[in-house]
């Protein structure tokens, strides 16, 4: 790969599925370390498209998904003179060395631990065999390019922690070839919940849109949903993940919004909230008010960075970016072969 060929950087892998609308929480959660990843690390950024079939997909629409998060990655921050940014269907090599796993390491056992598939409806029978599969073919995502650090969201550490069991296993019982990678969850803003459930996360597949701020919701539209996000009882503004946690939620967006520590928020806004107990703009009235200013000012920056991409530049992006990784995967996927004896 040729961000390698300067200086050896650690490399980083991760990827997001063309399904769904991205959120905030998949801006503050992954996008944005990502970005602050790029000068430290090789890192390469995935648009797991194969991911995204393990659910019906209407495939114009998928099409389309595919260039926006792209875009999104670009607006995020992401530079492609930085970054490897590819699709994944471009390797076929992901797809082979999946099934190789399947086939000499992965166990049932370790499957039916996944409980990301038993949430998505893994108990009905007309869900997809890819989706009870995907985190094998995570695993592969990852294992192909000598990953050394995946940043995930913690919902996701269960599939690279599988993907760390498949490369010891595969190292153990054929000869050495995979490297073991590491897990990077950020430490605030790893899990950003709903605005309507502070008990759920924050999903671009929920079924209400209150749930979650669009990345490309209008700015104003978004400002709403944060003056009706459900708060707790009390009108004190304080961060405490156990007793109010629709609040502690709000102020970690404010907070990674703004660069406000927790404590400094709790002193902006102390004594404020019974002054607007009563008031039509509720207890609460100041301190939301405020933070859906700071939403609305990040989506105008961030939309008019998404809407200055075109359809070409981002096509040539991904093309560029299979370019350069496609002889890594190829040649991970050639030693496999060779210690399977099928090369």
């Amino acid at each position: 790969m040729e961000l390698n060929k300067q200086n050896y950087k650690p490399i980083v892998f991760s990827g997001v599925q063309p399904s769904g609308v991205l959120h905030l929480g998949n801006y503050l959660g992954a996008l944005e370390q990502w970005v602050q990843m790029q000068d430290k690390y090789n890192c390469i950024f995935c648009v797991v498209d194969y991911h995204a079939i393990t659910v019906k997909q209407e495939p114009k629409e998928l099409g389309r998904r595919i260039l926006d998060v792209v875009k999104i990655y670009l607006a995020a921050g992401i530079n492609p003179a930085k970054a490897v940014i590819f699709q994944q269907s471009n390797i076929t090599a992901h797809t082979e060395l999946a099934w190789i796993l399947n086939c000499a390491v992965a166990r049932l056992a370790d499957m039916n631990k996944m409980t990301q598939f038993k949430e998505k409806g893994g108990e009905k029978e007309s869900v997809s065999v890819g989706l009870y599969d995907y985190p094998v073919l995570m695993a592969a995502d990852i294992l192909l390019y000598n990953t050394d650090a995946v940043p995930v969201g913690d919902d996701q550490v269960q599939h690279v922690e599988l993907a760390r069991t498949l490369a010891q296993r595969f190292n153990r019982e054929y000869g050495q070839v995979f490297k073991v990678p590491e897990v990077a969850v950020r430490k605030q803003g790893a899990r950003i919940m709903g605005l309507d459930d502070p008990s759920k996360k924050m999903s671009k597949s929920a079924n209400s849109a209150a749930n979650y701020i669009a990345l490309t919701d209008a700015p104003e539209v978004a400002a709403k949903k944060i003056r009706r996000a459900v708060t707790d009882s009390g009108s004190e503004i304080k961060y405490d993940v156990k007793n109010k946690p629709a609040i502690a939620n709000l102020m970690t967006i404010y907070s990674l919004l703004t660069g406000l520590g927790f404590k400094e928020l709790e002193k902006k806004y102390q004594g404020k909230g019974p002054a607007y107990a009563e008031a039509s703009v509720g207890k609460y009235g100041e301190f939301k008010k405020d933070l859906a200013e700071a939403v609305k000012k990040f989506l105008i920056k961030f939309q008019l960075k998404y809407h200055s991409y075109s359809g070409d530049e981002v096509k040539r992006i991904l093309k560029d970016g299979a370019r350069q990784v496609r002889p890594v995967a190829e040649e991970t996927l050639k030693k496999v072969k060779e210690k399977l004896g099928i090369n």
